[in-house]
């Protein structure tokens, strides 16, 4: 999940801010309602860990955990923003000196203090203390090698199941980290030919939706299909995309024009696919799952399209740039790097259960739970981000091309770049 910008993160790592001469000038500069859209995104996770895992008692609650557990999109939402955002800047910088020393490093700085300094409290401290030792914590310190290495996306691809426990959400980290070590080499061969960059930039991202369903097709495991980094491309590649489109002469304008057309037809075919598991047949899920991935993906790419663009005074601009939506935004990876821990607990341990005797209510020890368990995250978040990750944000300023300096000087309340 940046993230984490990814799942950090996943995608919810990535820097917000659009620079270039080619832009309209709205979208010059800091952006709050990138911001925004990965406070939506870091919110969809957290509704789909804290509410959509609940044990449902009745036909409400079912309901409500079949919506919920669409809160899993928010991870693809990452990985379309960081896309968007990352290709933007390393396009805008490809022909700047140092261009791959700046990048990586402001990765570095940006993603492994607070990936690592988790992983070093897990592995290092945790064993320290006599309530967290167990069976769970030695399956994970038997194994921790797959999380040093940002590999736990492959090992639960290999064990086809959520087996790493507490870092069960480190995958969609693993597979952002993945699309950084090969993207900026691309971007550096191509970037002087941009229509060869967008075009390689859609076929990975058809690639990876077909991939899937082609993998499904001959017998792969839906696992391998949903947590491996090749499959997984389509949403980080999309994003790629539109940054490419935005930053050629008439780019944006092709995307507006085309948006209506894209998103009736694309969000038809997904409504298509409801109906047609629901009230025709429930043979093949899997494929049909696949498809309707990729129909997500589409229409997450839609849903940035229309938020670049929307009038500063529309209410979809005052809904991502309101100060909630912000504030999630800015705090949105260490949200989603610390928030599994607690709700992992409270699903495996079944403490709703225990509410729901005390409170008489099943519906409201999860609405309970569920407050408690956001708002702690949410206390983890800030305090982890303003104590601990603003030290090495600061250092960023050294690797910074000159225009990225002045975008940060215009930036207000938005995360470090």
């Amino acid at each position: 999940m940046n993230a984490p910008v990814k799942p950090g993160g996943a995608a919810v790592t990535g820097a917000v801010a659009l620079e270039s001469v080619s832009l309209p000038s709205n979208l010059r500069g800091h952006v709050p309602a990138l911001d925004g859209m990965r406070g939506l995104a870091v919110m969809m996770v957290l509704i789909f860990h804290f509410v959509g895992q609940m044990l449902p008692t009745n036909g409400v609650e079912r309901a409500i955990v079949g919506v919920t557990k669409h809160g899993l999109l928010g991870v693809d939402l990452f990985f379309v923003l960081s896309g968007f955002l990352i290709t933007g800047l390393l396009y805008e910088a490809h022909d700047k000196p140092h261009y791959l020393r700046n990048f990586y490093m402001r990765r570095v700085l940006r993603i492994f203090p607070l990936y690592y300094g988790v992983l070093a409290l897990v592995f290092f401290v945790a064993p320290l203390i006599p309530p967290l030792r167990g069976a769970t914590l030695d399956y994970l310190l038997d194994r921790q090698a797959w999380a040093w290495l940002y590999g736990i996306n492959v090992y639960l691809a290999g064990h086809e199941e959520w087996s790493f426990s507490y870092l069960n959400h480190f995958w969609s980290l693993c597979v952002e980290e993945h699309f950084y070590l090969f993207w900026p080499l691309v971007v550096l061969l191509l970037a002087r030919w941009p229509r060869a960059l967008i075009a390689v930039s859609l076929a990975i991202s058809l690639g990876a939706m077909l991939a899937r369903v082609i993998g499904i097709l001959m017998g792969l495991s839906w696992w391998t299909t949903v947590v491996l980094t090749p499959f997984k491309l389509d949403g980080l590649a999309l994003g790629a995309f539109l940054a490419l489109m935005v930053r050629q002469p008439g780019g944006l304008d092709w995307l507006v024009r085309a948006l209506p057309r894209v998103a009736t037809v694309v969000g038809g075919l997904t409504v298509a696919t409801f109906v047609w598991s629901i009230l025709v047949s429930r043979q093949g899920l899997e494929v049909t799952g696949s498809i309707r991935a990729a129909l997500f993906q589409i229409l997450l790419a839609c849903m940035l399209v229309g938020v670049l663009i929307a009038p500063k005074q529309s209410t979809i601009s005052r809904f991502f740039c309101s100060r909630g939506m912000v504030f999630l935004g800015t705090y949105s990876y260490g949200l989603y790097v610390y928030h599994h821990f607690i709700s992992y607990y409270l699903t495996t341990h079944r403490t709703e259960l225990e509410l729901t005797d005390w409170l008489g209510s099943h519906g409201l020890a999860v609405a309970l739970q569920a407050t408690l368990g956001i708002s702690i995250s949410v206390a983890l978040a800030y305090l982890s981000y303003e104590l601990f990750e603003k030290r090495f944000l600061r250092l960023k300023r050294r690797f910074a091309t000159a225009e990225e300096d002045a975008g940060a000087g215009r930036s207000r309340g938005g995360p470090p770049r």
